[in-house]
């Protein structure tokens, strides 16, 4: 252990020491052995962005190989993933702490630190644990990871339940669209059986046409189950209608849990998620066929089915109440009337920490999900502060925990700002940015709902940036990420990342590589550093963060959202 721990000391002073060097010594946007022609046409494309010379600097300052080496030390083996709750995630944090104090920002976290400490539970479902389908006498046990995954969010150590099933579609309560899975049937202590995703559509005024919307999430689902009086949830992951394979529900389902300690609400002795192959052994039980289910379940007078069977499981939970943190810095502003107001930048800290069951390589060390994020954050924070000039409102440079678990360190924060969410003109997040070269592309998903989006037009132009629309909008990327918490309490949020079209490349090589990433990375110990890697594209992508979050701390006034969109309330009862 002391072997350990005297490393981990070591890399983290190299750490500091090499990016602090470089700080000095290199050139802006530089990658060695890749920095010629595409470098100095990338640099061209944003040497004014329509920024005083000064502050235009300030922001083409910003380096890739800072980026990198940020990114090498947080997805290090040593930093074991950086699990929430964990030791490598709080070493990431004191890291990022650290660099913030180093640029001489201002602490906004707890008690005059750089942290916020954010109040939670971790939940470690036991081998004791037992899901057993019921029929007619007969009992079918399902193995746990290779048919299902669960949480009890009761966070009480131990639970039972026998109760009926209901399947119930989509398990979606959708007003303004005129959709009810669950026509007020009474649901009080049942299991309820649910397929992810929501109805189709090609409308875009149904259900957002091919883009989900919240109402596809797992956390709404589970949410509105809760409500309803649910004992328990089978969520089913069925192919074709979630963009990830189980692998993925797996690995980010399997080991401990974290939930916000202490949150009010109805909750479920069992939050899971089955694999296919399982509802279509319920279904067969039931004497029924699940592809006739979901036919059915595509109508909007699809009414919930009883079926003759019902679940009986023993939930067993490690129950561990812990702090994590969130990282906060401000950057003051100038203005006497705006300097109370901010800009704030998220990007999360935490992964999927180390699978000890699991053989081989068993660290997910989370590269580009989301050091990459991390990275561009720190280097955004050390352009701002090393600006000879100031922003007129203040600028909050935010690394939220507990990302992978359900957003709950942007929640907490969102519930927690230290400037009401009424006085945050912009939440500008970055999450996952590959490394792949120079874009020409950009998404920007959730820019257009507003009133801000003409300045990322602009500035994108001014970049050479095409604003492209999410690649994957069936992946519900807009619901996904940190930048969605802040959006619930009114704040006008998105996030910013490359398109699919890179210099010297066709959009069709981009895509795939990112299907590959996806495919064989995406939540995998293989998400990595790699040599090959080309941090070009994720300095022009915090150049452009930089100018959007520098154009909208001087605005006169704050940005809004759109008249209509589902966000606008919030923004108005947060002022």
């Amino acid at each position: 252990m002391r072997q350990r721990l005297c490393s981990l000391q070591i890399l983290f002073i190299l750490a500091s020491t090499s990016i602090l060097a470089q700080t000095a010594k290199l050139p802006a946007a530089s990658t060695p052995g890749m920095a010629t022609k595409a470098s100095a046409a990338a640099k061209t494309s944003t040497s004014h962005a329509g920024l005083l010379p000064p502050v235009a600097a300030a922001m083409n300052s910003v380096s890739g190989d800072r980026i990198r080496e940020h990114i090498r030390f947080l997805s290090h083996d040593l930093l074991e993933g950086r699990g929430t709750g964990a030791r490598g995630g709080d070493i990431a944090a004191q890291y990022i702490a650290s660099q913030f104090a180093l640029m001489e920002l201002q602490p906004a976290g707890d008690d005059g630190t750089f942290l916020q400490k954010v109040p939670m539970v971790g939940l470690s479902a036991q081998p004791e644990t037992k899901f057993t389908l019921e029929h007619e006498g007969q009992e079918v046990e399902l193995k746990a990871g290779d048919e299902y995954v669960a949480t009890n969010e009761t966070q009480n150590p131990s639970s039972d339940i026998d109760a009926d099933v209901v399947f119930v579609g989509y398990g979606i309560e959708a007003p303004e669209y005129k959709w009810n899975d669950y026509k007020d049937a009474d649901l009080k202590g049942k299991v309820l059986m649910m397929v992810v995703n929501e109805p189709p559509s090609d409308d875009p005024k149904f259900f957002q046409g091919k883009a989900l919307t919240y109402y596809g999430r797992w956390t709404y689902k589970f949410e509105e189950a809760a409500r309803k009086g649910a004992v328990a949830v089978l969520l089913v992951h069925k192919e074709g209608y979630d963009p990830y394979g189980w692998d993925v529900v797996r690995n980010s389902w399997s080991g401990e849990q974290s939930r916000l300690r202490g949150e009010e609400g109805p909750k479920l002795k069992a939050a899971a998620r089955i694999h296919e192959s399982v509802a279509r052994k319920i279904a067969s039980l039931a004497g029924q066929n699940f592809d006739d289910w979901l036919k059915k379940i595509a109508s909007p007078d699809f009414r919930p089915i009883a079926l003759p069977l019902r679940l009986k499981a023993h939930m067993v939970t490690k129950v561990r109440p812990f702090e994590s943190n969130n990282v906060v810095a401000r950057l003051p502003g100038t203005d006497k009337r705006r300097k109370d107001e901010a800009v704030m930048y998220t990007a999360h800290y935490d992964h999927l920490g180390i699978h000890p069951d699991q053989p081989g390589d068993n660290i997910y060390n989370g590269a580009m999900d989301n050091a990459s994020g991390c990275g561009i954050l720190m280097e955004i924070a050390r352009a701002f502060a090393g600006s000879p000039q100031r922003p007129a409102r203040s600028i909050l440079f935010v690394s939220v925990t507990a990302e992978e678990q359900g957003l709950l360190g942007s929640k907490y924060f969102g519930e927690h700002p230290p400037v009401p969410a009424g006085k945050i003109a912009l939440d500008l997040n970055y999450d996952d940015v590959p490394a792949r070269g120079v874009p020409e592309e950009t998404e920007v998903v959730g820019s257009e709902r507003t009133s801000f989006y003409p300045v990322v037009q602009e500035i994108a132009k001014q970049f050479g940036l095409v604003i492209i629309p999410d690649s994957h909008p069936d992946a519900g990327h807009y619901y996904r990420s940190d930048h969605f918490s802040m959006a619930r309490v009114g704040v006008p949020a998105f996030s910013i990342n490359e398109g699919m079209k890179y210099q010297g490349h066709t959009r069709e090589w981009g895509m795939e590589q990112a299907e590959y990433y996806t495919k064989n990375n995406y939540h995998q110990p293989s998400d990595e550093l790699r040599p090959n890697m080309d941090f070009r594209g994720d300095a022009i992508m915090a150049r452009f963060g930089f100018a959007l979050g520098w154009k909208a701390a001087n605005l006169p006034q704050l940005p809004q959202w759109r008249q209509g969109d589902e966000f606008e309330a919030a923004r108005i009862n947060s002022h």
